[in-house]
């Protein structure tokens, strides 16, 4: 029986910072202490502020240490666990109180989430079948075996009001219903889940196979048997190392114990996962492009109807769900509908996994209430926008969602709200933008994303994103004309009603907000040719303030492009001449700016 539980986080941002070399320097200092048979090491996922990885969290105490490095690890064994003493200045900072340590549940960034498709997150060891089983995992999969029908399950799932964690929305019991209802010919009905999450920015589904694996195997076992599917398939981007690690392990143990493969719990009921990793093409996010990927092929979409649930891996009925919605799942078979439906909002039950990031002093994952407005998550949870800068917008939905102004902060968000405002849920990602971001250059990156990531099967896909790209490289270039804004407008149209799939058909989402909220931007751009926010290269240009320049010198030093050179004038006061910036060989990189002590050099 271990006295102390020091949990260290294993996901990839903790992984990065090198939480791995910190667990072995942790073992090794514990087993010089003799305390090896008194303490525990357990690897975790993600705690979710991944702004201050790599994370400890010592037990029983529950004290919070951040941001921690290889060499602070003697000291957190001598000091703490050998002699009680806690390491304060390593310790979360919001966490210390007059009164002492205080609960990491009550400071701003947790205080207001609710986890239930994080639960386990930087909670157990993923890489354990039996912390998960220690967690009630698996006990929902042997309860709808026992003593529930198919229909039963899938009845509960509908009343529960959860929709697809994706991005679109669609009711999950409804496609589950789908699915099932199809007569059954002897042929086999396949469970899918996606996990080929690509937007820039969002990082919850990686997450969640990184801490609580099991939880998504055994809810796609509970949709096999509601659907009357025997094999299922998990399809992950390869770029997920650790996600990839986890779910073998997972799987492997998972049939081991009996949980998954043959005659699960003595019922009869067959059911097995495979793993298929993606390429990181964006397009396999689809899931007719996914499910055709599956299948050996180029991961291009398919015309709809028919839909997946009547024609779809190996043109047998199918059903698809993201991650984050199969997290959910046995929570609500053990809690009941009406637990997860009195969460959230009329339309949009339960709790969103956000992937908050950009301009944001608390980066990292959080989970909070369908209806919770996007200001309690900027500016409580989030803490704000760093170094006193005002908020602008929040991307959310990634390349497929749209913009956010600040006039729209006190906007509950569910899925109905976003789409009203001219974005979208998405899968999640929540990138903060602050006033030195440029509107126009946002729309252009997404776009550019798009572009690159389009399939090519349909032309308003394949070609219009590509010359509405065009469009706004021209305007970033300072050679846009207004007629181009209509002409943008009626393109994204037209790309919305056309494109093939879901991909082209959101693509022109980041313009058409950005062109409704922040149009002044874009004919600051076109008519005075000047970017608002300094953002846009070929629109700026740098100057030197003679009567401020004291002649150091120092910013022709770091200038790559010889630009910068002495005059003959010497200001008063001053010793040296002036330095002056020829604008005909000036690269505009900011370096010069940027060296600057005597803030002697601006931007236009």
């Amino acid at each position: 029986m271990y006295r102390s539980h020091v949990l260290v986080c294993g996901g990839t941002g903790c992984t990065s910072s090198g939480s791995q070399k910190i667990m072995e320097t942790l073992r090794t200092e514990i087993a010089k202490a003799g305390l090896d048979k008194e303490v525990s090491v357990v690897q975790t996922g993600c705690h979710g502020l991944c702004a201050l990885g790599p994370i400890m969290i010592v037990y029983p105490e529950a004290v919070f240490y951040s941001m921690v490095k290889d060499e602070d690890i003697p000291e957190i064994v001598s000091e703490h666990l050998v002699k009680g003493r806690v390491v304060k200045r390593l310790v979360y900072e919001e966490t210390v109180t007059d009164e002492g340590i205080k609960s990491l549940a009550d400071t701003d960034f947790y205080k207001k989430q609710h986890r239930i498709a994080l639960r386990n997150c930087g909670v157990i060891n993923p890489e354990n079948i039996d912390e998960y089983i220690g967690t009630r995992g698996y006990e929902a999969l042997g309860k709808v075996l026992t003593s529930m029908t198919p229909e039963e399950v899938i009845q509960v799932i509908l009343d529960s009001g959860l929709r697809g964690r994706g991005g679109a929305g669609f009711p999950t019991g409804k496609k589950w219903q789908l699915a099932r209802n199809l007569v059954q010919d002897g042929g086999q009905k396949y469970v899918c889940c996606n996990a080929d999450e690509g937007d820039p920015g969002a990082f919850m589904d990686r997450s969640v196979l990184e801490g609580d694996p099991h939880a998504v195997l055994e809810a796609m076992a509970i949709a096999g048997y509601a659907i009357g599917a025997s094999q299922g398939y998990i399809y992950v981007r390869a770029e997920y190392p650790i996600a990839v690690q986890r779910l073998n392990i997972a799987i492997g143990q998972a049939r081991e114990y009996g949980l998954l493969g043959k005659d699960i719990f003595g019922t009869g009921f067959d059911f097995d996962i495979e793993l298929r990793l993606g390429a990181g093409a964006f397009v396999c996010g689809e899931e007719t492009a996914l499910m055709t990927s599956i299948e050996g092929n180029r991961g291009e979409p398919r015309p709809r109807p028919p839909f997946p649930a009547v024609k779809g891996l190996f043109e047998r009925p199918t059903i698809l769900n993201n991650v984050e919605t199969y997290a959910n799942v046995a929570q609500i078979i053990l809690n009941g509908a009406e637990w997860f439906a009195s969460m959230g909002t009329e339309k949009s039950k339960g709790t969103k996994v956000f992937a908050l990031g950009g301009k944001i002093k608390n980066t990292g994952l959080v989970e909070v209430p369908m209806g919770t407005t996007l200001r309690e998550i900027v500016e409580e949870i989030g803490g704000g926008i760093p170094n006193g800068k005002k908020f602008k917008a929040a991307q959310t939905g990634g390349p497929s969602g749209g913009c956010i102004p600040a006039e729209h902060l006190d906007v509950p968000i569910d899925y109905d709200n976003l789409i009203a405002i001219g974005s979208m849920m998405g899968s999640g990602g929540l990138i903060v933008m602050d006033e030195d971001n440029c509107m126009v250059d946002i729309a252009k990156f997404f776009l550019e994303f798009t572009v690159d990531e389009s399939c090519g099967k349909c032309t308003p896909c394949r070609i219009g994103t590509k010359r509405l790209y065009e469009m706004l490289d021209k305007i970033t270039k300072g050679k846009g004309t207004l007629e181009d804004l209509d002409k943008m407008e009626e393109l994204c149209y037209y790309i919305k009603d056309n494109a093939l799939c879901g991909l082209g058909q959101t693509a022109p989402n980041p313009v058409l907000s950005t062109l409704r909220y922040f149009r002044d931007e874009y004919v600051a751009h076109v008519v005075d040719k000047k970017c608002p926010a300094g953002v846009c290269k070929d629109l700026l240009s740098f100057t030197i303030d003679k009567e401020k320049c004291i002649g150091c010198g120092m910013c022709a030093k770091q200038c790559p492009g010889n630009a910068i050179s002495k005059t003959d004038y010497i200001a008063p006061g001053k010793k040296l001449p002036a330095m002056a910036i020829d604008p005909a060989k000036c690269v505009k990189c900011g370096a010069c700016m940027a060296t600057c002590k005597f803030k002697a050099i601006s931007k236009k």
